[in-house]
């Protein structure tokens, strides 16, 4: 039986609080903290694509910093003409989309070799995405633990029923400015959720309240510079970037796991690999080897290509390209607006091993 055939021979109604019933479940069938299945990778191979070092990321942090540069430069050098926009929509890009895949690649300290390399740019995308580098750190270590686990992953991006309307906002980063901001002045105030508590221990909890107090700050003097010169420029600089940027970001994530399955142990079943031009693979940072990452999250970004080769005979076809992708995903959330329990099954190759099967789940032990 496979894990998506399991999970779906009872309706279990979606609670996506972390402390709620979806999270009682998921602790009591054992999907918290499963065992999931990873293609196998000879042990000397994977030893050799675990080694981490500084050349990449050096090069493509110059790259990306040095475009932002130019990009800012020249937008601030040709406003308020039109001229800006192509230079802003450069920055904004790189500032509220790239900076995300190097929020996460130096979050799980695999770009660079040199520790401190990776925290200084994990501060400073984390700035740029309005996110508390303390909670977020944390978040994402849960994400990977209980992937799309609903009840445990704080992360999902698209839960079910498929809200669209707030999908397409947030190519605007819309929706989650309008949520990052309130949490930050929340933060600094002190004050942190039931679902932050959850995951953050209580020995980083003061540490996440002094990061959003300094993020706050740096917001606040953004905006009084803003007014004191009767400008918008200011905001163009620092803040607003993650508005008007985000839309790569929102294009590529969304992929990662949309429209696949749930509630399952199998990455294969719940996440996605999509061959991408090269542009989109340097924003990205190889981030579109997304099943072979969620298997070996301490593979740097650079090895993935290499870890695709190796373990490709046991996956899912991937995905050709960006649009194919959404071919196969938009079609998916529709169903799933009206019947949530709906998600893709990607076939394996013959070449492959069975899906891994999810706890079973008892009717008993299910809501709604």
């Amino acid at each position: 039986m496979t894990a998506t055939e399991t999970i779906s021979q009872v309706h279990v109604k979606r609670d996506y609080s972390l402390v709620g019933e979806s999270t009682r479940l998921a602790l009591k069938t054992g999907l918290a903290s499963a065992d999931w299945y990873r293609t196998p990778v000879p042990r000397e191979a994977m030893k050799e694509l675990m080694k981490r070092s500084d050349g990449p990321a050096i090069r493509d942090t110059v790259v990306w910093l040095g475009a932002m540069a130019v990009g800012l430069a020249g937008g601030i050098w040709f406003w308020p003409t039109w001229w800006c926009v192509p230079f802003f929509f450069v920055y904004g890009t790189l500032y509220g989309s790239a900076s995300d895949s190097r929020w996460h690649e130096c979050g799980h300290r695999t770009a660079f070799k040199t520790r401190w390399m990776n925290d200084v740019v994990y501060e400073f995308a984390s700035f740029m995405l309005m996110r508390n580098s303390v909670t977020w750190r944390w978040s994402h270590a849960r994400h990977h633990t209980d992937t799309i686990i609903v009840g445990r992953d704080a992360e999902i991006a698209v839960m079910r029923p498929p809200d669209l309307a707030r999908v397409v906002l947030n190519f605007f980063g819309l929706v989650d400015v309008w949520r990052s901001l309130p949490t930050l002045v929340r933060n600094a105030a002190g004050i942190l959720s039931d679902d932050e508590k959850s995951f953050i221990p209580a020995s980083e909890q003061g540490r996440a309240v002094t990061v959003a107090r300094v993020h706050v700050a740096i917001y606040a003097a953004t905006l009084a510079a803003a007014l004191a010169s009767w400008s918008v420029l200011p905001l163009m600089v620092i803040g607003l970037p993650r508005l008007y940027g985000a839309w790569h970001l929102v294009l590529v994530g969304l992929i990662q796991h949309g429209g696949l399955a749930d509630n399952v142990v199998d990455f294969r079943l719940n996440t996605r690999t999509v061959y991408m031009n090269p542009i989109s693979r340097f924003l990205y940072w190889n981030m579109n080897y997304h099943i072979e990452h969620h298997m070996y999250p301490l593979v740097p970004f650079h090895a993935l290509p290499r870890l695709h080769e190796l373990v490709n005979d046991d996956l899912p076809r991937a995905n050709p390209s960006i649009w194919d992708a959404y071919r196969e995903m938009i079609p998916a959330f529709i169903r799933q607006l009206r019947d949530e329990d709906y998600s893709i099954r990607r076939e394996l190759p013959p070449t492959a091993r069975p899906y891994r099967a999810a706890p079973q789940l008892s009717s008993a032990g299910a809501s709604g």
